[in-house]
C-alpha cells in the first residue's frame, strides 16, 4: 500500500512530493518556471502557491474533494521540488 507519508518514493521524500512534482512541475509548466527571472529564485513558497492554485483553485473549500486534495498536498516537501527546479534551471544555464 502506498501512503502519503512513505519515505523515499522514486528518489523523493515521499509519494506526495513525487506525485505533485510529476503531475504539475515535470512538464511544460516546469520549463516555464525555470525560464522565469524571479527575484528570489524558485522558492518553496512559490511552487506551493502555483500547485495550490492549480489543484485547489476551482474546488469549493467546503467540499470533500478540497479536503482530500489539501490533506495530500500538506504532505508535500515543497523545498525539495523548489530545489529540483533550481537544479534544472542551473543545468539549462550551463548548456
Amino acid at each position: 500500500m502506498i501512503k502519503a507519508s512513505d519515505e523515499n518514493y522514486n528518489g523523493y521524500t515521499n509519494y506526495s512530493t513525487w506525485r505533485i512534482n510529476l503531475e504539475i512541475f515535470d512538464d511544460g509548466l516546469g520549463e516555464y518556471i525555470i525560464n522565469q527571472e524571479l527575484p528570489d529564485g524558485i522558492t518553496a513558497e512559490y511552487v506551493k502557491e502555483i500547485a495550490e492554485d492549480i489543484v485547489l483553485g476551482e474546488i469549493d473549500e467546503v467540499s470533500f474533494a478540497y479536503s482530500y486534495a489539501h490533506a495530500f498536498m500538506s504532505e508535500c516537501n515543497w523545498y525539495e521540488i523548489a530545489k529540483h527546479l533550481n537544479e534544472r534551471k542551473k543545468e539549462k544555464e550551463n548548456e
